[in-house]
């Protein structure tokens, strides 16, 4: 069966998702969370912060439910527009990420391989960037689609308050920031296993 035209698996808003002030407001709420270092799921493979090096706090529904409205309003349409995965729902806290000078996550996918280690499945991830992206340099988000990981249209750039939407099981990772401090919302979406 050939996939419809207006389906794929990676997404940039071309508006933003959420206003400068409510991107503000998030990060005064993530920044008010305890903060944690930010982990893999396998703590073997980051042992020494090889593969993972920034800090993170979750946003409870609870302190942001008119922030996280809109998200959700761009998931659905997003899911319907372009996914076409079974109904899916937001299914873990937001993570209120920050990336400082030496940080980095390397390539990762956000989904296990064995879904059955991991109900709800995510679908779909969300990166959303809360801060001015002139706040930093590197850091971008890059996301492997078959070419050269190192290529230039790999790396995803995004605007204060823009998200991008991409298939969980997509291998993707943030490079090292250089300066700065870069600020992001990170959400998973999904729901019963893939079929």
């Amino acid at each position: 069966m050939i996939e419809p035209v207006w389906k794929s698996y990676i997404i940039k808003t071309t508006h933003p998702v959420l206003s400068p002030q409510q991107c503000d407001e998030f990060i005064r709420i993530g920044q008010n969370e305890p903060k944690i270092k930010g982990t893999t799921a396998n703590a073997e493979v980051n042992r020494g912060n090889t593969h993972r090096n920034n800090s993170i706090s979750w946003v409870p529904l609870a302190k942001a439910p008119a922030l996280y409205k809109p998200i959700h309003e761009w998931i659905v349409r997003i899911n319907n527009n372009n996914f076409g995965f079974d109904p899916i729902q937001s299914i873990e806290t937001g993570q209120y990420a920050e990336y400082v000078k030496g940080d980095f996550y390397d390539w990762h996918m956000d989904s296990a391989v064995d879904m059955k280690d991991m109900p709800p499945v995510r679908k779909i991830s969300m990166t959303l960037l809360l801060n001015d992206p002139k706040d930093y340099e590197g850091g971008y988000l890059q996301i492997f689609g078959g070419n050269f990981p190192e290529a230039e249209k790999s790396k995803v750039k995004i605007e204060k308050g823009y998200a991008i939407f991409f298939a969980s099981f997509l291998i993707h990772r943030v490079t090292p920031i250089t300066e700065g401090n870069r600020k992001s919302l990170v959400m998973w979406f999904g729901g019963t296993p893939l079929k």
